[in-house]
């Protein structure tokens, strides 16, 4: 069969995003992977499945599939753009969207120029609820690599966040220390890897070794974990531009039970056909 799909970004992390309500296709993680593929398919860092909604008071349900086919929880970029292509596909005339995904429900607004406001929930720091393996919470862990000990904070955005403070985070080693943290033993269900300098209380940049996918030029959920760890460590501000090597995007969190709110740009690329 042929699948009609579309190509987008959230600042340089790239999405190949499928309407499953007007077009007939089971996408499976074996597709999913092939469809992600940059040699042989259409290639990109997650697979994005738009899908009717599962309750009465969303508009719509997506599934994310990471570019080794599996299947994660969240994604913030993947929101953005799933915002903004639900409206182009004349699937929904709203700004203001109810998005169901697998960790619970997301309030997604259209803004000016294709910026989205993402609500992104209230992130948990409860260890059993990341998951991470620890007895109890912290601010801050020593996680035991293979030649060191890291100081990180551990933060659920719907998926699971280890954070650490570098300098010099163009030269930081994340390409060693990345797979060292997403597969290390306390996290479970593996974990995103964010590598954070702080430039000052409103401004940080941000490298992220995402499970399933390696270093990526943005992750959405990772700049809002970051703000919190941030937050946590008492060094940064309510709102912050965190700076990633595909652009800015600009977090903002008032404390705990508090919603962290993410804004920033998501872009159309081309549309195609692929066979399946």
């Amino acid at each position: 069969m042929r699948l009609r799909f579309t190509k987008m970004h959230g600042i340089g992390n790239d999405f190949v995003m499928v309407d499953a309500i007007t077009q007939k296709v089971s996408i499976t993680p074996e597709r999913a992977r092939k469809l992600a593929n940059r040699h042989f398919g259409v290639g990109c860092d997650q697979v994005l499945v738009v899908e009717p909604p599962h309750s009465p008071d969303t508009d719509f349900s997506y599934r994310i599939f990471n570019n080794d086919g599996s299947e994660v929880e969240n994604c913030g970029n993947g929101a953005r753009c799933f915002a903004v292509f639900v409206r182009q596909r004349g699937l929904t005339a709203k700004k203001k969207i109810q998005v169901e995904t697998c960790s619970g429900k997301m309030t997604l607004l259209v803004l000016e120029d294709n910026q989205v406001q993402v609500n992104m929930g209230i992130p948990e720091l409860r260890p059993h609820k990341i998951p991470f393996d620890w007895h109890r919470q912290q601010p801050t862990y020593l996680l035991a690599l293979s030649d060191l000990e890291l100081e990180i904070s551990a933060v659920s955005m719907g998926n699971p966040h280890a954070v650490c403070c570098v300098d010099n985070l163009p030269d930081y080693p994340v390409a060693s220390l990345g797979p060292q943290i997403e597969n290390h033993v306390k996290f479970p269900q593996k974990v995103n890897a964010g590598f954070m300098e702080i430039i000052s209380p409103s401004h940080i940049n941000l490298r992220v070794y995402e499970r399933g996918a390696g270093e990526t030029l943005a992750c959405g959920t990772g700049a809002c974990a970051a703000v919190v760890c941030g937050r946590l460590r008492e060094q940064l501000g309510e709102c912050v531009k965190v700076g990633v090597p595909g652009g800015d995007l600009i977090v903002e969190w008032g404390g705990r039970g508090k919603p962290v709110m993410m804004t920033g740009p998501a872009e159309t690329v081309f549309h195609g056909q692929v066979k399946v």
